[in-house]
C-alpha cells in the first residue's frame, strides 16, 4: 500500500475531488449545487416579507345604519292606490320593492328552499311548485318612465325568443294586510304552450325602473287545472311590497 494508511488514502481522495471542484467546471458545478440548494430551501418553506410601502389596511369601525330618507316620497300614499306600469314613475329613485312569503301560510302550500341566491320557493301537495325572487340593479334593463317596455325587456333578457306579443297584463297584490282587500300592482305574464308530458308553467313579472329593482315568480304545475289553481293562490297570497321611506 506504498506505506500509506487507510485514513493517509481517504485523505488524498478527499483532496482530489476539493480539486476537480477547484478548476472552471468545478466552479460551475458548485454554483449548480448552491442554486439547487436555494431552490430546495425556498420551496420547503413560505416567506412573508411585508412590504413597508404597502398601504396599512384597517379593520372598518362598525357604525349603526340609520333609515333612507327620500324627500318627497310619500310611502302611505303611494302604497294606498293601484300600481299600473304609468305609475312607475311616482316610486322613489334607487329604493327597491319587496315581496311578501303569504304563499308560505295559504292553504296546501309549504315553504320549500328559502333565501337561495335571493330566491324562495313554495310548494304545493298537488306537486306545484312557485319559486319568487325580487332582483335589483336591473338598470341596464330599464327604460325610463315605461315600466311596461322594461317588462318586457326583462323577459326578453331572460329569453330572446319571447316577444311582448306573448305577455299578457295581470295583477298581483300591492302591500295591504293579508286577508284583506288590497291595491294592485300591474305585472306582465307568460305563459306555456305545454306539449304531451310536459308541465305546465306560467311566470308573472314587472320592472320597476325608477327603482332599478324586479319581481318575477314562477309557477310549474303537472297540468293546466292545477296551474289555474295555483295561479289563483299566488294573486290571493303573494304581495309586492312597495318601496319604504
Amino acid at each position: 500500500m506504498n506505506g500509506k494508511t487507510r485514513r493517509e488514502m481517504q485523505r488524498d481522495k478527499s483532496a482530489k475531488r476539493a480539486g476537480r471542484l477547484a478548476g472552471p467546471r468545478g466552479s460551475v458545478l458548485r454554483a449548480v449545487l448552491l442554486s439547487a440548494g436555494v431552490a430546495l430551501t425556498v420551496a420547503g418553506c413560505s416567506l412573508d416579507v411585508p412590504d413597508p410601502a404597502a398601504p396599512k389596511i384597517v379593520p372598518p369601525t362598525p357604525v349603526v345604519a340609520t333609515p333612507t330618507i327620500t324627500p318627497g316620497y310619500d310611502a302611505a300614499a303611494v302604497a294606498g292606490k293601484d300600481m299600473p306600469f304609468a305609475a312607475g314613475d311616482t316610486l322613489p329613485a334607487g329604493v327597491p320593492v319587496g315581496i311578501s312569503d303569504g304563499l308560505a301560510k295559504a292553504p296546501g302550500w309549504k315553504p320549500g328552499k328559502q333565501d337561495v341566491a335571493g330566491e324562495n320557493q313554495y310548494i304545493k301537495a298537488d306537486g306545484c311548485l312557485v319559486a319568487a325572487k325580487v332582483r335589483t340593479n336591473q338598470w341596464p334593463l330599464t327604460s325610463s318612465g315605461n315600466d311596461k317596455t322594461s317588462t318586457a325587456e326583462l323577459f326578453t333578457y331572460l329569453d330572446s325568443t319571447i316577444l311582448p306579443d306573448y305577455l299578457t297584463p295581470a295583477n298581483l297584490r300591492w302591500g295591504g294586510e293579508p286577508d284583506k282587500p288590497a291595491p294592485k300592482v300591474e305585472v306582465l305574464v307568460l305563459e306555456s304552450r305545454p306539449t304531451s308530458g310536459a308541465k305546465a308553467t306560467s311566470i308573472m313579472a314587472r320592472m320597476f325602473a325608477k327603482t332599478g329593482s324586479s319581481v318575477y315568480i314562477s309557477i310549474s304545475c303537472p297540468d293546466q287545472a292545477t296551474l289555474s289553481a295555483a295561479k289563483a293562490d299566488v294573486v290571493q297570497s303573494v304581495a309586492v311590497v312597495p318601496p319604504s321611506n
